[in-house]
């Protein structure tokens, strides 16, 4: 009677430790015919990176008219971005460095994600940057590390740091 006692035992901790994996992990719904269904709520990183690829191109795109109101739109509510040669830009500083950025002769950013990881909390991206000014010039080539996090209905920037792989100006 003990081993059975002791079997039921460990079968019903195995069966509870299995359903609360499952519900970390998964959602149970029901179809038309009644049928137990397994629908994924984990987080979908190919979803992720569709979205950081989409406003990557509406951030270039926005650079491109030289709207630095749009470009500071990206940002979550408590973003930095930190360039070169100055102090964390933080809230409505951030379109003012972009600003700054235009003013110089940016005429357009050029972005390319090398590499993206992370889960539903927070992503981060790594990548190579090129900003273009006049005829086809470029003013700074380098690389950056944007963390991403949700905010509204999607992801906003947390924190940009880009540094210059160009020698400084003297």
């Amino acid at each position: 009677m003990k081993k059975h006692c002791a079997l039921f035992l460990f079968s019903g901790v195995l069966m509870f430790a299995t359903s609360c994996q499952e519900t970390a992990t998964e959602k149970t719904d029901h179809n038309t015919m009644g049928d137990t269904v397994a629908t994924a709520t984990a987080f979908d990183m190919n979803k992720a990176k569709a979205w950081i690829e989409s406003d990557n191109a509406k951030f270039s795109e926005e650079a491109k008219k030289g709207d630095s109101n749009a470009l500071a739109a990206h940002y979550a509510s408590d973003g930095w971005a930190m360039f070169d040669n100055s102090e964390p830009f933080k809230g409505a500083a951030i379109a003012n460095a972009w600003g700054g950025a235009i003013r110089m002769g940016m005429k357009e950013l050029k972005i390319n994600t090398v590499d993206l990881t992370g889960n539903a909390e927070l992503l981060v991206e790594t990548g190579m940057y090129e900003m273009i000014g006049d005829g086809n010039k470029t003013l700074d080539k380098g690389k950056y590390v944007v963390v991403w996090k949700p905010e509204g209905d999607g992801w906003k920037i947390y924190r940009d740091i880009g540094n210059s792989n160009m020698a400084p100006h003297k």
